[in-house]
């Protein structure tokens, strides 16, 4: 099966960084976006509560995702991995000019400022970025676990922030990612 098919289990949640693109038929995209400046080129997939988002410039790949399940991943050029607890920071130099920066985070709320923040992310994601809401994975009464997906493009940087809502946990996973591409190193 297709990673991004069934809900996800916040508990569940695993980050993994890699140094290669990742293949899509590996992966049930619900929706995604090409960014394209002159020094890199990048691609964002919403897989579920769940993301993949590759940059690509001159030929070398930085690829981060969150999911569910590891099984189904390649090793090969996998650079780091780890469960989704509190918060972690992360950086990741490459030799050929490439630089990662992640922030992560996972916030456990009451029900109010669960609420509060599934309307806001919501509201604010109705004007930029990428929004992939799951009301078939909830009741009529519940709220809607959805992927909301915001970026920056700069010249040599792409910045993504990604939102994970958990509403059976009350629970946002949220990450911050810098995709440095710099220069090839000699």
């Amino acid at each position: 099966m297709e990673l991004g098919q069934t809900i996800q289990r916040v508990a569940d949640m695993k980050f993994v960084l890699y140094h290669r693109p990742l293949h899509p038929e590996l992966f049930y995209i619900h929706k995604n976006h090409h960014l394209h400046r002159p020094s890199y080129q990048a691609d964002i997939w919403v897989m579920g509560l769940s993301h993949v988002c590759t940059v690509e410039s001159a030929g070398r790949y930085v690829t981060e995702a969150t999911t569910d399940d590891l099984e189904v991943l390649p090793q090969n050029g996998l650079i780091t991995s780890f469960q989704f607890r509190g918060e972690r920071d992360h950086l990741e130099e490459f030799e050929d000019g490439m630089r990662y920066i992640l922030s992560t985070q996972v916030e456990r709320m009451n029900q109010n400022l669960f609420h509060a923040s599934h309307r806001d992310l919501i509201r604010y994601a109705g004007s930029r970025g990428m929004l992939v809401k799951f009301d078939d994975w909830t009741d009529e009464e519940d709220l809607p676990p959805f992927t909301f997906i915001d970026w920056e493009a700069r010249n040599q940087e792409l910045h993504i922030q990604a939102f994970h809502a958990f509403p059976a946990d009350y629970t946002i996973v949220k990450t911050q990612s810098i995709f440095e591409v710099g220069k090839r190193k000699n």
